[in-house]
């Protein structure tokens, strides 16, 4: 399942400071524009606090996008921190047949999320390591590159490439590619060339 071009796609990204969540919203807007399409990132307030619940906010639209509130009702949520999922409220409002991605190396059914079922049917939720890719191709556990490419791979609102040419945009040289590698790896994780996700599922009513 893929998500459709037509319309504003809006995303909201869960983690903690200095996991690179702000950071998280504006590549992928930088990835939107690439694409000539329309994008806004924002933070939930101005700053990081490291270890502090932060949320980032992104919309894309194949239009002018008026609107500058926060994003209540997402087609997509990202969890960089999977600690927060039973101490925030991350899927709040999230429609139904939408997206959950959520970096973690446990099995889906590990996660104790089985409610999400009653209050967004049909949504699709896919867990990939994150951070451990982060730390094979980058030599240290920031996760959001990887994520990304994940994200990518999963929706198509926008494609791997437009991402990985966002990351360079914000990386230079080898600080780049290795993020860029991160987030190839991680989006072949989700959608391999043949077969099914490993840890994907689709939550039914």
């Amino acid at each position: 399942m893929r998500a459709e071009r037509a319309g504003m796609f809006e995303t909201r990204i869960h983690g903690r400071g200095g996991q690179g969540v702000v950071t998280s919203a504006e590549l992928l807007a930088v990835a939107a524009f690439r694409e000539d399409r329309q994008a806004q990132a924002f933070p939930s307030f101005g700053s990081e606090r490291t270890g502090a619940p932060v949320v980032s906010f992104c919309r894309i639209d194949d239009r002018v996008i008026r609107t500058r509130e926060p994003i209540t009702d997402p087609d997509a949520v990202i969890v960089v921190d999977p600690t927060l999922l039973h101490h925030v409220d991350v899927f709040g409002g999230l429609k139904a047949g939408g997206y959950v991605l959520i970096n973690s190396s446990r099995a889906i059914n590990e996660l104790g999320i089985e409610s999400l079922n009653e209050t967004a049917p049909g949504v699709t939720l896919v867990t990939v390591p994150a951070t451990e890719l982060a730390r094979e191709h980058l030599g240290r556990p920031l996760p959001n590159a990887a994520l990304l490419g994940a994200f990518a791979a999963l929706t198509g609102v926008v494609s791997v490439d437009s991402v990985a040419a966002a990351i360079r945009q914000r990386f230079s040289g080898e600080t780049g590619e290795a993020n860029v590698r991160a987030a190839r790896a991680a989006a072949g994780f989700v959608a391999p060339s043949s077969g099914k996700a490993p840890q994907e599922e689709t939550l039914n009513a």
